[in-house]
């Protein structure tokens, strides 16, 4: 058990920090580079969600994975750490499935030179960003704590 503990006490904290860096630093400090047009600003924007939205549906898959692993049974319990999993993967899966392409779609408009209609759908986004990051800063807590529980004392 002592595998599954270290590897998500490293799991939670890692996709919390790219959450960090690329939604919070990254996404708009990009537009505050010499050279940097909306354009090119909204293209590597992007780009880097997309990635960031694929490696991110990557860890949750290893995180459901290794949950799986560990405790078939445990899986299907209606624990605090379960229900935090499975609200990260609600808004993930919506971000994937309606916010990222509604974006990605609004932002070829205006490279294209086209005005889209205004929309609310980055400030979801934003929205769910935070939410999964508080989430995973509990869930980075809780494994941390879980893991100096089995760590044996010297």
């Amino acid at each position: 058990m002592s595998w599954y503990l270290k590897f998500k006490a490293f799991l939670f904290p890692f996709w919390a920090g790219l959450i960090s860096a690329i939604s919070f630093l990254e996404a708009w400090i990009k537009f505050r580079a010499d050279g940097v047009t909306r354009e090119i600003g909204l293209s590597i924007g992007s780009l880097v969600f997309t990635v960031l939205n694929r490696i991110e549906l990557t860890i949750l898959l290893i995180i459901w994975l290794l949950l799986f692993l560990q405790n078939k049974r445990h899986v299907f319990k209606i624990v605090s750490e379960n229900i935090l999993i499975c609200l990260i993967s609600l808004v993930l899966l919506l971000q994937t499935i309606w916010l990222l392409p509604n974006l990605v779609h609004r932002a070829e408009e205006i490279i294209a030179g086209n005005q889209p209609s205004s929309s609310s759908v980055h400030m979801v986004f934003i929205i769910f960003e935070a939410i999964k990051l508080i989430l995973l800063v509990i869930l980075s807590f809780k494994a941390n704590r879980n893991n100096e529980e089995f760590t044996p004392k010297i």
